[in-house]
This record gives structure tokens, C-alpha cells and sequence, in this order.
């Protein structure tokens, strides 16, 4: 839908470079406008405008284009009410999405057009909020950032390369009036704070203390690894022995890879059964710092050798129907893989293929068996809320903490932390500190340690 209007002669128009009135009259041409849909059509608006003279001698330009105002812009093929749509979807949904909502409105623009138009619309003025979240992101690698957030709107302020405490120190004094910074539990980010705003009441809010307090869970589960298979149920006395558990505490055969293996672990438990820390340890030796952590933390080097178990799969339901087939002669995989197709079987012929081959060397089918929970499942049982766990996992939990009494006494700690976030009551928190304090837990007294110095730092 097309829309011609045309503008009215001998009427001033004000000059765009000094401002002046002129009516001295040029030329004129035709402006195409697109504007909003009307009636679910694409509306154009062809606007014939004046060419003008500015009669000011002193003035830069010598001709002018006559501008309508609400309705032209210099150099903009868009009325401003389309155009306030454009930027305003850009702002919600940016490139491709704002693209497709704007052709549903009949406004055809690429997805680039909608960038390039969000990034013309001028930044908020920035205010000092009452309320400042400071926390770090990750840029690449082990490098970081620094990302400022108002936690009243929780809109971006600003975010720098770094996490430097004498440029947040500099920005708080740049922007006086923050009352409370809630931060986590970095140093570098207290000192900043204590040097730009003294006066700004620091608070560790509850994400960042529930962060904290994971990880530390997660190190003392990682500290007592030896524990985590007690979560695994009791074996059947009937049944066949583990394949985990023969040969444990014999000597595996005699390969290059066992005996590098060996060599490797005593090298690595030469050193850090000396004291030498993870990192003198992995330059020294030339591996991965996790790699010795690894091997440190295994009690023998058959830990490091055991092969992990089985995970289960779409065709654990037939392995009793392919060893009865296998009884009865039939060797074939493919023919054996046409007859699970039959029985519901929706896997691929090479997965049958490679559950066979134990049986052509004369050894059982390969069952999946369950393995122990890593340290950092077995600390994701202990944060999570007991009415949140399964069934299945609630009983390893169980029989995990009844093995383990450094696990059962981390458990019930966090289990005191979640009471009083969830009821919101500080009351217990001295109390609590002290429990960390004296649990003979060392990633747990780190916690206390750290908390204590905010206190008396807010203080």
C-alpha cells in the first residue's frame, strides 16, 4: 500500500546547519518512507519534498532538505514510529528472532539490519545503583572478567578484562552512592570494595555462599574416593564374583601399559608423599597437573589400571535371548540381529556384533555392572535436598553415609547451612562456624576461616 503526500510550498523551514528560516525554493524530490503495517499491509509513504536554499552567507551548507517533523529523519528510509518498533524489538530479541517478529508484522529486514539498528540506540545513562553485584565470567581459558550488575534491576552496568582489586576500587570512587556490594568470597573483590567505598556494607549473597560450600564438599568426597564404592549395593553371594574385584590385590599381566603404569605412580607418590605440591610435582615429572593428582590420590596403581565398568545399553533386555540362541548354535550376528529386530530391538548390527565377541572366546556375555559415584556425584547427593532425590539414589546416599563418617558429618552440616537459608534465621550461623571449624574436615575450616574474615571485614 502506497501513500503519496506532498508537502506545502511557501511555508519557512528551518536550516539543519545554522538554523535560520528559508523558503527560497530549490528543487524538490520523492522520499519512500516505509512505515507500520495498516490493515496487515506494508504501508509506503511517498513524500514529496523541497530542495532549499539557506539564505545565511555565513552558513556551511548551501542547499538543505526540507525534514517534516514526525515523520522524517535525515537520512532514514523509516518513519520514526517504525523505527522505534525496529530498535524496540531489536532490544528483546535481537538479530534472527527480532527479524522473524518483524516479518510477521509485515516489515521485511534482515537479521543484520535488526543488529545494526540495536546497535545505534544509545546506552541508559549509568547511575550508581544502592546495590552493586560484582562477580567474575569467564572470557577464554584462565582468563576473566569482571561484570558489575545492578542488583536492584539486575541490568549490566559495565565489565572489564580482569579481576583487578585497584580498577573496582577506582570505579566505586568514580560512582559514589552504592550503600551494599554483593560479591562472593574473593579477596581481591573485599579489597577493592574496602579501598573504593569504605563505607559500602559488603554481603556474600546465597548463590555464591551455596557455590562455595559445594566445592567444598566436593573436595572432601574427592579426599575420601576410598568411600564412594560403599554406595554400591552389597554383591549376590550366589552370583559371580566383580570383574572390578578379581585381581585387585594380585598382579596384573605383565604389560607395557601396567608396568609404565606402576613406574609412573611411584614416581608420582615419590614426591608427593615428600610434601611437593601437584604443580612442582608436574613440572618436574613433565605431565598434567591432573594426571598427578590422579595418580596422588590412588591408594595403588591397580585404581589407575582398573578398567571402568560397563555403562548399560539399549540391548542389555536380550542378552539372556542371545546367550540361549548362542546355546542352542546360532553364531550368525546378523541373523541374530533380525531376530531382535523382530522382538523390538531398534539398535544397529555392530552393537550386536560386539556383544558377541566375548562368547566366540569362550568367555561370558560382558553384563553392565554399576559403578561407584566420582567425587563430584557423590557431593551433588549431599547438596541436593533430600525430598528431591530419587528413590535409587536416596538409598546410595545411604548406604554411602553409613560407611563414611566424614560424609555423614558433611551431610548433616549442609543440611544445618540449607535450614537456615531456607527460614532465613542467622541465629544458628555462630554456632555452625564453630562445628566447620572443629569437624577435623579441612575443606570445611577453610569455609569458616573465610566467613569469619567477612564478618569482622563488614564489621
Amino acid at each position: 500500500m502506497a501513500v503519496r503526500a506532498r508537502t506545502r510550498s511557501g511555508v519557512p523551514a528551518a536550516c539543519t546547519g545554522c538554523g535560520q528560516l528559508t523558503e527560497w525554493c530549490d528543487s524538490r524530490y520523492v522520499r519512500h518512507l516505509a512505515d507500520v503495517a495498516l490493515g496487515g499491509r506494508p504501508l509506503r509513504i511517498d513524500l514529496s519534498v523541497r530542495r532549499l536554499y539557506c539564505e545565511n552567507s555565513a552558513c556551511p551548507k548551501v542547499t538543505l532538505a526540507e525534514q517534516v517533523p514526525g515523520l522524517t529523519v535525515r537520512y532514514q528510509r523509516r518513519t520514526p514510529l517504525l523505527q522505534h518498533l525496529v530498535e524496540a524489538v531489536g532490544v528483546v530479541l535481537a538479530g534472527r528472532g527480532g527479524a522473524r517478529v518483524l516479518r510477521v508484522l509485515n516489515v521485511a529486514l534482515s537479521r543484520r539490519t535488526v543488529l545494526s539498528q540495536l546497535m545505534r540506540v544509545p546506552l541508559p545513562p549509568l547511575v550508581a545503583p544502592r546495590v552493586l553485584g560484582v562477580d567474575d565470567f569467564a572470557l577464554y581459558g584462565d582468563t576473566y572478567g569482571t561484570l558489575l550488575v545492578d542488583a536492584t534491576t539486575r541490568l549490566p552496568l559495565t565489565l572489564w578484562e580482569g579481576r583487578d582489586a585497584e580498577q573496582l576500587s577506582r570505579w566505586l570512587r568514580g560512582h559514589p552512592g552504592v550503600e551494599i556490594a554483593c560479591r562472593d568470597g574473593s579477596l581481591t573483590y573485599r579489597q577493592g570494595i574496602a579501598d573504593g567505598a569504605p563505607d559500602t556494607v559488603q554481603v556474600s549473597d546465597r548463590f555464591h555462599l551455596w557455590q562455595g560450600l559445594s566445592r567444598r564438599v566436593q573436595e572432601v568426597a574427592a579426599s575420601h574416593r576410598g568411600c564412594l564404592p560403599a554406595a554400591l549395593p552389597a554383591p549376590d553371594p550366589a552370583g559371580p564374583e566383580p570383574a572390578e574385584a578379581v585381581g585387585a590385590d594380585s598382579e596384573p599381566v605383565d604389560t607395557p601399559v601396567g608396568r609404565h603404569v606402576r613406574r609412573l605412580f611411584e614416581a608420582v607418590h615419590a614426591l608427593t608423599d615428600a610434601g611437593r605440591p601437584y604443580n612442582a610435582a608436574a613440572r618436574e615429572l613433565g605431565l598434567d597437573r591432573r594426571t598427578v593428582r590422579k595418580y596422588a590420590r590412588a591408594r595403588t596403581w591397580h585404581e589407575v589400571m582398573r578398567r571402568a565398568p560397563r555403562r548399560p545399553s539399549t540391548l542389555d533386555p536380550y542378552l539372556d535371548y542371545l546367550q540361549q540362541r548362542w546355546d542352542k548354535g546360532e553364531h550368525n550376528a546378523k541373523i541374530l540381529h533380525q531376530e531382535l529386530l523382530g522382538k523390538g530391538y531398534l539398535g544397529h548390527y555392530q552393537r550386536v556384533k560386539m556383544a558377541l565377541a566375548p562368547l566366540r572366546r569362550g568367555l561370558p556375555l560382558d553384563e553392565p555392572r554399576e559403578r561407584p559415584p566420582s567425587p563430584r556425584e557423590a557431593a551433588r547427593w549431599i547438596i541436593t535436598a533430600p525430598d528431591r532425590h530419587g528413590p535409587q539414589t536416596a538409598e546410595r546416599l545411604r548406604r554411602l553415609l553409613e560407611h563414611c563418617p566424614a560424609l555423614r558429618r558433611t551431610h548433616d552440616l549442609v543440611r544445618e547451612f540449607a535450614a537456615m537459608l531456607d527460614t532465613r534465621d542467622p541465629t544458628p550461623l555462630p554456632d555452625w562456624l564453630g562445628q566447620l571449624a572443629n569437624s577435623g574436615l579441612a575443606p570445611l575450616a577453610g569455609i569458616a576461616t573465610a566467613l569469619r574474615e567477612d564478618q569482622h571485614q563488614s564489621c
